[in-house]
């Protein structure tokens, strides 16, 4: 059989003839689904490879570690040959450009973002908080905002929380109560987030999202591999940055309505983990996301085991489906078989759960979307053998591959500049070299009044102390003189007196 591909279109594998999907509807997103072992993994690659041929950069976590082997020649087997000769295909080993990505800085680039960035509602749910602590951290964003702080790093929200409950008396008179212990609560989960691993994540230089969309100097896409080997054992962690990532690429991309390809697919492997015990608000935003960012032109594939993982609201508006062998061994996974088979449009020729159980590895049920938008009748198909190499790349290949990427050094170093932070330790500083200066002034005030209370002491006693002078006896040649001359005077005088009051009495005799 010869497989007929039209132009716009890739080859997923072969099923009554080619089974392709459109590249003009490869932005109303899709879900790869499987038991483990059954070929999710292979379908990812073949058709991430398949994208990038067309020009479409292509972001995939690599949970188990070999997805790398898409970024190296394929050394196909017999067992493949003998796949792609039944298909009439030429298996040619071929890989397409690739960068790595790793938020530990250990198997790729660094990737960072901004506590900012982040946001409350996305940071609250990595952190596990609840109703009223989610509160309070959104308290503290709007109090950094409003008073200059920026949130970059843990430090600078560790500062944050701080300054808030330092300050929880005047700032809950405009935000509502902030209890210090609640605070506490967020700090602590901050350590244990911390002590994950985070810490390298949040900071600069932020990610920028163009460098995910790059495509090579032949047209080609980049496949942006993720190493998530060691980032999935913190499932939140890992669930919560890939949210990030959808969210900040609907935010920052403009509406182009349905292009002719997607500017970029997004593979979530995993998927599960991003519903697991999510909150109805974040359900919300991510049916939001979900619905809306196909207008942005970026289509997101869900990698999961069974498609009952994925809540009906985003389940509906998966257009492509790719479904492996699904195993029901109890009444729960006997439901998830029913609902998988009844979200595909009816194949006459076979029974959809009969068919499901029975597919053998590298079989898969697939719907994709025609060109008005309607799912194509499903079919049951053999998918088509990878070009490239199935398998992880030794170490040395990968450090070889990342020091040619077109990103190498850009965000190896990180770059700590001043933020809340630094600033909120500025100003304890100032504070306190104020309380310093105040208390040298008071010491040296105090010192100076002692200091003049004891000279006034001094001078006290040494009044007491000092001998009083006495009047001398002994007269001088002037003072002897003087009082001779007056005591002659006198007498003289005195004698003068008596003789004419003497002689006056004789006379009247």
């Amino acid at each position: 059989m010869t497989l007929v591909i039209g132009e716009g279109e890739i080859l997923i594998g072969l099923g009554e003839g080619a089974v392709t999907q459109r590249l003009d509807r490869s932005n109303r997103h899709g879900v790869v689904a499987g038991a483990t072992g059954t070929g999710k993994t292979v379908t990812l690659q073949i058709m991430a490879q398949a994208f990038s041929d067309a020009g479409v950069p292509v972001f995939a976590a690599d949970v188990k570690g070999d997805l790398s082997g898409i970024a190296a020649l394929g050394a196909p087997n017999e067992k493949m040959l003998a796949r792609a000769a039944s298909m009439d295909l030429a298996l040619t080993p071929a890989a397409p450009p690739t960068m790595f990505w790793d938020l530990f800085g250990q198997k790729g680039h660094p990737i960072r973002t901004t506590i900012s960035e982040m946001g409350p509602v996305l940071l609250s749910r990595l952190l596990e908080l609840n109703d009223v602590q989610e509160g309070v951290l959104t308290v503290v964003f709007h109090v950094a905002d409003k008073d200059g702080l920026l949130l970059l790093d843990l430090k600078d929200l560790q500062a944050a929380l701080k300054y808030v409950a330092d300050h929880a008396a005047d700032i809950g008179t405009q935000y509502g109560n902030v209890a210090p212990a609640t605070v506490g609560s967020i700090q602590r989960k901050l350590l244990t987030l911390q002590s994950q691993g985070a810490e390298n994540f949040f900071g600069e230089p932020a990610l920028k999202l163009t460098d995910l969309m790059r495509t090579d100097a032949a047209g080609r896409g980049y496949v942006n591999i993720l190493a998530a080997d060691t980032l999935i054992q913190s499932p939140k962690l890992y669930s919560t940055f890939l949210l990030w990532l959808l969210s900040e690429l609907f935010e920052e991309l403009p509406e182009i309505g349905d292009p002719d390809k997607p500017k970029l697919v997004f593979f979530f492997d995993e998927a599960h983990l991003l519903f697991n015990d999510a909150e109805k608000p974040l359900l919300e935003k991510i049916e939001q996301v979900v619905r809306l960012i196909r207008s942005k032109g970026v289509g997101i594939y869900f990698v999961t085991q069974n498609p009952a993982d994925i809540p009906d609201a985003v389940l509906g508006q998966l257009g492509a489906r790719v479904q492996h062998a699904l195993r029901a061994y109890t009444p729960a996974d006997q439901k998830g078989l029913r609902a998988a088979a009844q979200s595909f449009r009816v194949n006459p020729g076979f029974d959809t759960a009969e068919t499901i159980q029975a597919l053998g590895v590298g079989e898969a049920l697939v719907s994709t979307l025609d060109a008005k938008g309607a799912p194509c009748v499903v079919q049951k198909t053999l998918i088509r053998p990878p070009a490239s190499r199935l398998g992880p790349l030794t170490p040395e290949e990968r450090v070889a591959l990342i020091a040619k990427s077109p990103v190498a050094g850009l965000y190896d170093t990180t770059l700590d500049r001043a933020s809340a932070y630094e600033t909120l330790q500025g100003r304890a500083a100032q504070v306190q070299q104020q309380a310093d200066a105040a208390a040298d002034q008071a010491e040296l005030e105090r010192q100076d009044a002692a200091a003049e209370k004891v000279r006034e002491r001094e001078a006290a006693q040494a009044a007491r102390a000092a001998p009083k002078p006495r009047a001398s006896s002994r007269q001088s040649m002037g003072e002897t003189f003087a009082k001779s001359l007056l005591r002659t005077l006198a007498s003289q005088a005195g004698r003068e007196i008596m003789r004419g009051v003497l002689g006056g009495l004789t006379r009247r005799r």
